[in-house]
This record gives C-alpha cells, structure tokens and sequence, in this order.
C-alpha cells in the first residue's frame, strides 16, 4: 500500500452505507452494474474455481459469479447486506493468490488508494486470474458538481467542496498496469439518471449513501438559500423538454488478468517474419526515402 492522501473520511462512508442499507438502499445503479457484469463475463470461455465480489453493496453480482465459478465469497464494506464477511477495499483480507475471479461493482470510487487496492486485488488473483471491477468515473455528477460550486459563491461568498472527486478514464488503463495486470482494458457508459426536480437526486444520493464525506469538506450543511438557488440553477442548465433534470453517472469498467506465461504477450521490435507492406499489397517506404524518388 502507499500512503495515500484521505481524500475520503472512509469512517465515516462505512456508517452511513450502514445506515443506506438499513433503511432501503435503491439499487437501480448497482442493478444496471450488475446486468452489464452478466453479460461481459458471458464472452469469458472457461471456468474459475474461487470467485469473490469485493466490496458491492448487496450481493447483486453472485449470478453472474455463480454461472462462471465453483465456489463465490461477498466481502461488503457494510454488514447490511448480509454479506460473507465484512472487510475493508484498503486491506483485503484474502491470502495471496488465493482466487481466480474477482468482481467489484460501484464500491473502488470511495478508497483513498486506488493503486494500492489494485495491487492487492492482483496479488490475491491466482497466476491467469481474473478481474474485471465498475465505479464510478471523471463524469458523475458533473452538472450537481458545477451548480453546487456556483451557488455557494454566489450566496455566500466562497465554496467548499461538496461532491466527491471521480478517476479519470484516461488514467485507469495505467493504474491496472501500474499495479501488475496483464491485457488491461478499460471502458465506459455513461448512464443517465432523470428526476423531477434536485431534491429527488439529493435523496437518492443520500439513501445510497453517498452524501458528502469528503475529508476536506464543510462540517455545516448547505444553508437554505444556497440550495434553493442550486435547484433554480439546475432547472435552468440540465432540464429536458418535459422539465425533468439530468445526472449524469458514469460506470467505467476495469478488467485484467494475472500474468500468466500462456497468455499473450507482443512481440520484440524486429522479430516478425512477415512485412507489414506485403500484406497491404503496397510499396514500403523506408524513412530515409522520398515518395516517387
């Protein structure tokens, strides 16, 4: 593990994911997350023994799971879910290569080191074991990003902030290799969620448990003009035709497998025995030569 910035109070996530599974989680994200898992591990030709789902909230990705492997563990962040174990994304409590399988949906957005849980999910991936994981990406929330900045400075003169920072997609293909995975791939949706007014987003935030628990945030909520002037704001910049507001969720899928000798792998610079020209049926033109010369 590196030392990581806290970027997030992760204490302070737990409790109120707790509290979010308690009293109803809404689970039309981590649905979606979970039928689009199906269908990408469909395309996987072969069988795992030991699968884990690393840190979903409910149990929604054991068919998936299941219908590729012979025996699947639930480690969840929270106990509300009825989880197998309770265990933290930051400290992975599975012994080195010890699965073959791993899975994680809509819970990596909330750890301080991306790298480090990286690296610890490839080091428990048993040599051409497999990871494929999805959270949340550079685009979520963008448009409650943008009004909540502009209407706190407007109404009280500076902001703070109030929506948690998000992986860039274009830096997530690094971080897989960077943490030791072989064939990484990385790709994303963008999911858009429609409401009928702010207040309906700020409540399902809430329920999932998601509210601001950033380590530099504001310890007071946002006062009453502020966030009236936020939905006004909204209203104005993100309704659609019929008047319902758009939130935007990005879900960017990571997949990559443990280095195994019989996987793929390019070739030197130099050793191919075929010119690339021949089979084009072209004329090779070397660097130092001029067209038509």
């Amino acid at each position: 593990m590196s030392d990581a910035v806290s970027v997030f109070d992760r204490a302070l996530g737990r409790r109120r994911l707790t509290r979010a599974l308690a009293a109803g989680y809404p689970d039309f994200l981590l649905r979606r997350a979970a039928e689009d898992l199906e269908e990408r591990l469909v395309a996987v030709l072969r069988r795992f023994g030991d699968a884990a789902d690393l840190g979903s909230a409910l149990p929604m990705a054991a068919p998936a799971l299941q219908a590729k492997a012979d025996r699947v563990f639930h480690m969840a962040e929270a106990p509300g879910g009825r989880p197998d174990l309770v265990g933290d994304l930051e400290r992975l409590p599975f012994a080195a290569s010890s699965l073959d399988l791993c899975a994680s949906l809509l819970a990596l957005q909330g750890v301080n080191d991306l790298p480090g849980a990286l690296i610890q999910i490839r080091r428990a991936l048993r040599p051409d074991g497999l990871f494929i994981g999805c959270l949340l990406g550079g685009r979520t929330l963008t448009e409650l990003r943008q009004i909540l900045l502009e209407a706190e400075a407007e109404t009280s003169g500076g902001a703070s902030p109030r929506v948690a920072p998000f992986a860039d997609l274009r830096d997530l293909g690094s971080l897989l290799q960077r943490a030791g995975f072989a064939l990484p791939v990385v790709d994303s949706e963008v999911v858009t969620v429609r409401y009928r007014d702010l207040f309906g987003l700020l409540r399902d935030l809430r329920a999932l448990g998601w509210g601001n628990a950033l380590t530099a945030r504001r310890r007071t909520g946002l006062r009453r003009d502020t966030l009236m002037r936020a939905a006004a704001l909204y209203a104005e910049r993100f309704a659609d035709a019929d008047g319902r507001l758009r939130a935007t969720f990005e879900m960017v899928w990571l997949s990559g497998w443990a280095p195994h000798e019989s996987q793929q792998k390019p070739l030197r610079p130099g050793s191919a025995k075929a010119r690339l020209a021949d089979a084009l049926g072209v004329t090779e033109i070397g660097t130092g030569d001029k067209v038509g010369g």
